[in-house]
């Protein structure tokens, strides 16, 4: 008789668990774009594309009208992993609703690195905007509190989604209420400065030579005029540094520590040297051959990792539950 009352308590704290949140497939139509000058430009004739994601709402069982505050989540080239789920979960505990784009799998892609080329930053800022159109209608997401974050690639998206040039040709009525990028490449540096008031800030790692940090410093100094923009940079600390997991170097991965492509007004990323627009693949591939290198670290940092994640709630609470 024990043990069939902890068993039947068992099953009802694992039933308690999982009622106090809905999890729903969330599908919309984005394109493939491959350059922001697509889609400043010629956004409506791009290829269109199926793209879903996964919606956690922390349902309240006392007020079942409640609108949540929303956060976008945007993984980076290796795809989606433990570090970006424990975030989402942090959040959820806050209170807040998450949303999981899964711009790789809704075109059967498992990873980027070595060619980054198979979907672009460009298709994956539009895919968080259609995503963001599409949850504004929801019945429990408050649409004026919708934050974007994201890691590497994911960064670059969130980072970039901020740039005013590329969020109005897409949609000029929402707007994100804060961005959290980490380890973006800022190293595309771009010529019109206008991005959101939104608050924006970036976490990187000092050492880091896959997107490095040195970059998202002078970013951070040619932005801070007039744009809400931070910059956190943790010391001893390579990309991926809010991994749980040791450093390790990947022969393959692209190292950008000696390049700084230039974002041009129409939204084209030019060649180092010659400003030549990368609008395709074989484009970049010629860039790339420029200034970029093969071979980066990427790892965690324990104190950074801790660092990290206490920042992160501080900055969606003021950001989202203010």
């Amino acid at each position: 008789m024990k043990n069939l009352y902890l068993l039947i308590a068992f099953y009802l704290l694992v039933f308690n668990a999982h009622a106090q949140f809905t999890i729903e497939k969330i599908h919309f139509e984005s394109a493939n774009p491959y350059s922001f000058n697509d889609i400043i430009t010629d956004l409506d004739k791009q290829e269109k594309q199926e793209v879903f994601g996964e919606l956690v709402i922390p349902m309240d069982s006392i007020d079942n009208k409640k609108k949540y505050p929303l956060i976008i989540g945007v993984a980076g080239s290796l795809g989606w992993g433990e570090h970006h789920y424990k975030y989402l979960k942090m959040y959820q505990e806050m209170g807040i609703a998450t949303f999981e784009l899964n711009s790789f799998k809704s075109r059967s892609i498992t990873s980027t690195v070595g060619t980054q080329n198979e979907i672009t930053m460009a298709a994956m800022i539009l895919d968080a905007y259609r995503a963001f159109e599409v949850l504004a209608e929801h019945p429990r997401i408050d649409k004026d509190k919708v934050s974007i974050t994201g890691w590497s690639l994911g960064g670059g998206v969130t980072l970039f989604s901020a740039w005013l040039p590329l969020k109005d040709a897409i949609n000029k009525e929402l707007s994100f209420a804060s961005h959290l990028a980490f380890y973006p490449p800022c190293f595309i540096n771009p010529d019109n400065t206008d991005f959101s008031q939104s608050p924006i800030h970036i976490l990187i790692g000092e050492l880091d030579n896959w997107t490095p940090s040195a970059p998202c410093n002078d970013l951070v100094n040619k932005l801070s005029a007039k744009t809400n923009i931070g910059l956190t940079i943790y010391k001893d600390s390579y990309h991926s540094f809010d991994r749980d997991a040791p450093v390790i170097r990947d022969e393959n991965a692209y190292n950008f520590s000696d390049c700084i492509f230039r974002l041009d007004e129409k939204g084209n990323i030019l060649m180092n040297y010659l400003n030549i627009p990368m609008s395709n693949p074989f484009l970049q591939k010629i860039g790339f051959v420029m200034c970029v290198t093969r071979g980066v670290y990427f790892g965690g940092n324990p104190q950074a990792r801790e660092k990290s994640f206490t920042f992160s709630k501080k900055f969606m609470k003021e950001t989202l539950l203010n």
